[in-house]
Parts: C-alpha cells; sequence; structure tokens
C-alpha cells in the first residue's frame, strides 16, 4: 500500500486556484496531493541582449523553496548567497518545458517571467511548477491579447509535467517524498497536449533498469500527463484555447 492509500496508477487530487495573486499577469496556486506551489507569470517588454533585433521573444523561470516549505527549515539561497544546483537544473527545466510549446516569434521581443515558489513539498515540486507555469503563462497571454499586446495566442499545446519511478520493484505514478526518497527509478516527464515528449529526467537510484521498464513508465507518465491536460482544456473553456 502506498504511504497515502492510492493505487499505483492514481495521481493524488490536484487542485488548481487561478488569480492568486493580484499584482501579477497569471498566477495559479497548484496542489498535487500536500505539494503546494505558487506559479506567477509577468510580461516584460523587452528580451535579453542575445535576443535584441531579433523579433521573437524569450522565456525564463526562477524556482525556489520555502524555508518552512519542508519538515526541517531550509536555508533561504538568497541567505546562502548562491543558487544550488538542484534550483538552477529547476529553473532550467523549467523554461526549456515552456518555450517548446510556444511560438517566439508571435511572442514578439518580450520576456516572459515564470516564478515558482514551492510553499509546501511533499514531492513532485518540479511537476508541479512545470504544470502551473504553463496555466499562468497562458492567463498571462489573454491578459497581454485584451491590452493589444500581441495579435493572438501564442501557445502551440498544452503542456504537463508529471513524476513516476519504481518503489519496491512496482511502477508508481506521482509519487510523494516518502516514495520519491526511497525510489529504486526516479523520473520526471514532461509531456504535450498531442502526447511527444518535451524532457525525460531519469535515474537508477540502486541498479540500472531495462528498456522494459522504461516503457512502462513513460506509460504511466503519459496517463497521468493526460489527466493534467484534461484538467487544462476545462480550464482553458472560457478562453477558447484552439491548439
Amino acid at each position: 500500500m502506498r504511504p497515502d492509500v492510492r493505487k499505483n496508477d492514481e495521481m493524488r487530487p490536484v487542485k488548481i486556484t487561478r488569480n492568486f495573486i493580484e499584482n501579477a499577469d497569471g498566477s495559479v496556486l497548484i496542489e498535487f496531493g500536500k505539494t503546494r506551489v505558487i506559479c506567477t507569470a509577468t510580461i516584460e517588454e523587452k528580451v535579453p541582449p542575445f535576443l535584441r533585433d531579433q523579433k521573437r521573444g524569450w522565456i525564463t523561470a526562477e524556482y525556489g523553496m520555502l524555508p518552512r516549505s519542508t519538515p526541517t527549515r531550509n536555508i533561504r539561497e538568497s541567505t546562502s548567497g548562491r543558487i544550488g544546483g538542484r534550483t538552477h537544473e529547476i529553473q532550467r527545466m523549467i523554461g526549456r518545458a515552456l518555450r517548446a510549446v510556444v511560438d517566439m516569434r508571435a511572442l514578439g521581443e518580450r520576456t516572459v517571467w515564470l516564478d515558482c515558489d514551492v510553499i509546501q513539498a511533499d514531492g513532485g515540486t518540479r511537476s508541479a511548477s512545470v504544470t502551473g507555469a504553463f496555466i499562468a503563462m497562458n492567463d498571462a497571454f489573454y491578459v497581454a491579447l485584451r491590452k493589444g499586446l500581441i495579435e493572438k495566442n501564442p501557445i502551440k499545446d498544452y503542456l504537463g509535467a508529471i513524476s513516476v519511478g519504481i518503489v519496491n520493484k512496482e511502477p508508481r505514478l506521482d509519487l510523494c517524498y516518502e516514495e520519491d526518497s526511497n525510489a529504486e527509478v526516479d523520473m520526471n516527464i514532461v509531456m504535450t497536449g498531442n502526447g511527444k515528449i518535451v524532457e525525460i529526467q531519469g535515474t537508477a537510484e540502486s541498479e540500472p533498469f531495462s528498456m522494459e521498464t522504461l516503457h512502462i513508465l513513460l506509460k504511466l507518465a503519459e496517463s497521468g500527463i493526460q489527466k493534467l491536460i484534461d484538467i487544462e482544456r476545462e480550464l482553458f473553456k472560457s478562453n477558447m484555447l484552439k491548439y
């Protein structure tokens, strides 16, 4: 039995609260079970120097965990004076994932900043961040449309992310922290609404795993991500997304 009494192919309850931060162009509080992340999107009317005069935009992300998002207090990275390797990795993952589903030329010479702040961590924070950031970004684009800053929503497809792994020799979907910390195989998958893979992050924590196991985990992740995509489709009905 899993720690939170789920079937191996069952996700934790997903809850999404939009417009969670009034000052942001787009924002959500996304919850995967006990994991809670605030994601905000900000559209800035400029691009990094390497993109100037190229008539295309940029998407980038920042990620952080509040000191008491975990059972014991974490030291703020700003206090320690440096950003840790894990934080860099997750920030780059979020940015790569979102850039994969956005037409940068339709965005124009603008930068979208996605800030993902974990207020409570129980596994799957990067997956929740990617999914929540996508929703916040879409909402920010509709603000930009209403203001006349862009002519169309530059998003090309839906996007979702989920964790999978092998725990006690069993494939499991959407790992909580207890499972993640004891997994024999730990993997994070990002996919689009049409089923294409954006990113696979996976490792054997103890012994190497087979191609058969990889395929099983990919199919398990696909089933979970499609559930997230279904939630996004329902959320965006009022925005009439056509991709």
